[in-house]
C-alpha cells in the first residue's frame, strides 16, 4: 500500500506506506550462544522484567516470580550507534537472528548487519538498490550470512534481493513486471518456503511464492483468495503485514477499506479465509499494520491511524483461534502502533512499537502498558530472547537491562 514516506497519490491503491515476521529457523551465531548458555539466561531474565513492566510489578518482584530471582531493576531499549551513513535512513525492515546478530533494511537502499550485539554495524547495502534509491521495507534473515530483502513500489520498484555471503554480494531474484502490482511484505515458513504479498490486482491480493529460499519466485493462482474491499490494501510499514507460524499457516493484514481485515491461509497461500478485526478502518490511513502469531492459534494485531495527531483508541486486538475471530484489547496501546513481536521467554508477553513509544503486554494482548517513549517502526525477537527495534533517523536498539 502506498503511504508512509511517499505521500498520497490518487485512486484506490494510492496509499504509499512505507517488514517479522520472525526470522526463519535462526541458528547459533559465531560469538553468540547456544540454548542454556549465558545469553539464554539473559533472555529469561528480560522476560521476567517485561512481565513485571506489563503488570506494574517492580524489577525485584518480577525477577522473583518464578524466573530465578535475577533482582533486575527493569529493561528498555539500548540504542546502538549505526553510523553517520545510516542516519538519513528509516529502517522499517528488521530481522532478529539472535542477541548478537540482526539485519536492518530501509530507505535509500540501505541494509545494515551486526554480529556483535550492535557494537559494530556493517553497511551491506546492495549497490543497485542504493543507486536506484529503492525503499527496502522488509528483510528476512536465516542466519548471519543468508537474507532476503524486499523493495516496495509500483511496477518494477517491487523487487526481491538475496544474499548468501552476509551482504557482500546480492542477487536480484524477482522484479515485478506488472504495473498494477505493489508488493508490501514477505515472510518465510522455513529457510526454503516463503511468500510475498502485493496489493490487490484485478480485485484480489496477489501472492508470490518461493520453494528454494528466495532464489526463484512464482505468482500463485488467485482462485482461493477472497475479493478485496474497495480501497483495501496492505501497509508496508514494518515488514509485518504478512506473517507465518509453523510450516503452513500465514496471515495477511489489511487497511484502507471499510473494515480492517485479517486473512488466513493454512496451505501456504493457496486458499484463504477472511475475518474482520476490531481495529480502526474506513479511511486510507487506518487499518491493521502488523500481525504477530506465537503459534498457529494465538495472534496479535496492532495498527490504528498512522497520521500524526490522529487518535487511535482501538490500536490492538488478539485472537485465540488462528485469526478466525478477533477481540479488542481491554487496555490497548495509547496510540498508533506499526510493529509487534512475541517475547520467547514469556508465554503471554509481547511488545508493540510505534512513533510515540513502546508498549508491553503480559497477558496475551488483553492489556498493554507503556514500556518507554521513543520512536520505532518495527520490532522483532529472536528465539534466544534477543529483541531488536528499528525506525527513523537510523535508529536501531536492542532490549537490555537498565
Amino acid at each position: 500500500m502506498r503511504l508512509l514516506g511517499f505521500g498520497v497519490g490518487v485512486g484506490a491503491a494510492a496509499l504509499l506506506v512505507g517488514v517479522l515476521a520472525a526470522p526463519a529457523q535462526a541458528g547459533a551465531e559465531p560469538g553468540g550462544t547456544t540454548p542454556g548458555g549465558t545469553e539464554t539466561g539473559v533472555g529469561e531474565a528480560l522476560g521476567a522484567e517485561l512481565a513485571g513492566a506489563a503488570s506494574g510489578a517492580s524489577g525485584a518482584e518480577a525477577a522473583g516470580s518464578g524466573r530465578g530471582g535475577y533482582g533486575l531493576r527493569g529493561v528498555g531499549w539500548a540504542l546502538k550507534e549505526t553510523g553517520e551513513s545510516a542516519a538519513g535512513s528509516r529502517f522499517r525492515g528488521l530481522a532478529a537472528v539472535s542477541r548478537t546478530t540482526a539485519w536492518a533494511a530501509g530507505s535509500k537502499g540501505t541494509v545494515l548487519r551486526t554480529v556483535d550485539g550492535g557494537r559494530n554495524w556493517r553497511d551491506v547495502s546492495p549497490p543497485g538498490a542504493v543507486a536506484e534509491v529503492l525503499e527496502l521495507r522488509d528483510v528476512e534473515a536465516f542466519d548471519s550470512r543468508r537474507a532476503v530483502a524486499l523493495s516496495i513500489g509500483e511496477g518494477e520498484a517491487s523487487r526481491v534481493l538475496r544474499t548468501e555471503d552476509g551482504g557482500a554480494t546480492w542477487t536480484e531474484t524477482f522484479r515485478n513486471s506488472d504495473p498494477r502490482a505493489f508488493y508490501d511484505c514477505l515472510t518465510f515458513f522455513d529457510p526454503r518456503h516463503g511468500l510475498a504479498m502485493s496489493d490487490p490486482v484485478d480485485g484480489k491480493f496477489r501472492i508470490l511464492a518461493t520453494d528454494d529460499g528466495g532464489r526463484s519466485w512464482r505468482v500463485l493462482p488467485d482462485e482461493g483468495m477472497p475479493s478485496a474491499l474497495p480501497g483495501e490494501a496492505g501497509f508496508a510499514a514494518s515488514g509485518q503485514c504478512l506473517t507465518a507460524a509453523g510450516s503452513r499457516d500465514v496471515w495477511l493484514a489489511t487497511g484502507g477499506g471499510a473494515t480492517a481485515r485479517v486473512l488466513h491461509s493454512a496451505d501456504r497461500g493457496l486458499t484463504w479465509r477472511v475475518a474482520e478485526s476490531t481495529l480502526p478502518a474506513g479511511d486510507p490511513a487506518r487499518g491493521v499494520f502488523a500481525l504477530a502469531f506465537r503459534d498457529r492459534t494465538r495472534g496479535l494485531a496492532v495498527g490504528g491511524d498512522y497520521r500524526t495527531g490522529e487518535a487511535s483508541p482501538l490500536a490492538a486486538a488478539r485472537s485465540s483461534d488462528g485469526g478466525r475471530s478477533w477481540r479488542q484489547a481491554a487496555t490497548p496501546p495509547p496510540a498508533y502502533r506499526s510493529g509487534a513481536a512475541w517475547y520467547p521467554y514469556g508465554a503471554d508477553t509481547a511488545l508493540a512499537v510505534g512513533p510515540t513509544g513502546t508498549d508491553v503486554t503480559a497477558d496475551g494482548g488483553r492489556s498493554w502498558r507503556p514500556l518507554e517513549a521513543g520512536s520505532f517502526d518495527t520490532v522483532d525477537c529472536a528465539p534466544d530472547g534477543g529483541c531488536w527495534a528499528a525506525g527513523e533517523k537510523g535508529r536501531v536498539a536492542r532490549l537490555e537491562r537498565k
